[in-house]
């Protein structure tokens, strides 16, 4: 049974009259256009870069393929459980509520020249976050944006080209997949991506707790719960990073657009409020397995308000304490380490710490000025199910004295706000996931999330929330 929020209007020019015909006329164009793409990749097999006969460029020395399509969709049921609330504000969690996403991507490349490659990434989405995506800090559904619509909507989510140049002889191949071709680079290289993408698609990665699509779910697991990277409402921006590799180090360096305000729709172009990204990566053996360390720091330069001249804006002229009446020109920063380990052919961890600015308004992720997440992910080999998976993990989430005092006044942040905030604690994540994999081309898992303090706060909850996660991939 499908859970769906209905809204008055919708967002788009025209109003609700005209959203049906557009979301049909989107979902026949990408029809179209998917159809397309697989009779062309399906006429063409043996098409290459045949002038490509070495490594030095980033190819392969066998002829590849000009064009890649690949595409994926994914479904989730989310409810909540008759937690404990005794009372709510704006942007409180619900109890007994239930809502669902569904969306439809397709990857589709084109290697250019020498180790050059472009993906334009177009999509379907439809559906809501439970309470329209507030209520915890740590968001219970990475599939889950800041903007819900009952109605499906196109959106090109990514569109970008990445340039890999060798800086050695030496040559390794990549995997092929969703926006990546198979091309042959040697270990010491330089990587230029530039376009529409997530900063979290280069920054911040880790195998065991990145995708919500085929992993954990929680917000604050997927990414360090600190890095406020800059992004639209749906997690993308438009920007470019440059990384180096060389021997066990890597080093990555990216500036793009923040939202034209805080947890806008729409980018502000031109880098007139951007953020710099910066991360360091090392890779080591331990336990006779290849993990890796990455410390990550960002900045971001905008109109941002201070929460203590919110609070005193408020108490100055009896109005309700909002952040927009104090914003100016200023900047947020923060720092996080990831750990990635495996411990076996099928076993492995992750750890993540984060600190961020705690008197700045958040700007485009979510409320959290310090954060530490860990866990473990399990394959199934040992019970005959060698393609399952299991997943474990912990978050606890807190705030800055100055972040408390300004949801205790009654201020709205950007996902929590219960109105008051008497009692404060640390918000307290447990997740587990087990993914099941059906066929070749299909998985569903079965994730619960634990929240203590939902939106840091004593009164309300503990929260148990269930969820059901159809993914299929071609």
């Amino acid at each position: 049974m499908l859970f769906v929020k209905r809204q008055p209007h919708c967002n788009c020019p025209g109003c609700a009259r005209s959203c049906v015909p557009r979301a049909q006329a989107a979902l026949l164009q990408l029809a179209a256009l998917a159809l397309s793409m697989a009779m062309l990749c399906a006429a063409l097999p043996a098409w290459g870069n045949e002038g490509d006969s070495g490594s030095s460029g980033g190819t392969s020395a066998a002829a590849a393929p000009w064009f890649a399509f690949y595409g994926q969709s994914t479904y989730t049921e989310q409810a909540s459980d008759g937690f404990h609330a005794p009372y709510s504000g704006a942007n409180s969690l619900s109890p007994h509520i239930a809502r669902e996403t569904f969306d439809v991507t397709l990857f589709l490349g084109t290697h250019l020249w020498r180790g050059a490659e472009m993906w334009v990434n177009p999509e379907i989405d439809q559906g809501f976050g439970l309470d329209d995506t507030v209520g915890l800090a740590g968001f219970s559904s990475g599939e889950a944006y800041k903007v819900g619509r009952s109605t499906p909507y196109f959106r090109l989510q990514r569109a970008f080209v990445r340039q890999t140049l060798d800086l050695d002889a030496g040559s390794a191949a990549t995997d092929a997949g969703p926006n990546q071709f198979a091309l042959a680079s040697s270990a010491n290289r330089v990587v230029l991506t530039a376009g529409k993408l997530s900063v979290v698609d280069i920054f911040d990665v880790n195998r065991y707790a990145h995708d919500p699509r085929s992993d954990f779910m929680n917000w604050s697991v997927i990414d360090a719960g600190t890095f406020d990277y800059a992004a639209d409402s749906w997690g993308y921006s438009a920007g470019g990073a440059a990384e180096w590799y060389v021997a066990s180090w890597a080093a990555r360096a990216g500036l793009f657009d923040l939202s034209d305000v805080p947890n806008s729709e729409s980018l502000e172009p031109g880098f007139n409020e951007y953020q710099m990204d910066v991360e360091l990566e090392h890779r080591h053996q331990l336990f006779g397995q290849v993990g890796k360390l990455d410390v990550t720091a960002f900045e971001s330069r905008g109109r941002m308000g201070l929460l203590e001249q919110a609070v005193a804006f408020a108490l100055e002229t009896g109005r309700a304490v909002e952040l927009g009446p104090v914003r100016q020109y200023r900047k947020r920063d923060g720092l996080s380490l990831n750990l990635e380990q495996p411990l076996g052919a099928d076993l492995g961890l992750f750890v993540r710490l984060g600190a961020a600015g705690g008197n700045v308004e958040t700007y485009d992720f979510t409320d959290i000025d310090r954060t530490a997440s860990g866990g473990v992910s399990l394959g199934g080999r040992r019970w005959g199910r060698a393609a399952d998976t299991v997943g474990l993990a912990g978050v606890d989430n807190a705030i800055s004295r100055q972040r408390r005092d300004f949801l205790a006044a009654g201020g709205l942040a950007m996902l929590v706000g219960d109105g008051r905030l008497p009692h404060p604690g640390n918000e307290q994540i447990l997740e587990g996931y087990y993914e099941a994999v059906v066929t070749a081309a299909l998985a569903a898992t079965f994730d619960a999330q634990w929240v203590q303090n939902p939106a840091y706060n004593r009164d309300r909850g503990p929260v148990a929330i269930y969820a059901l996660r159809l993914h299929l991939a071609w």
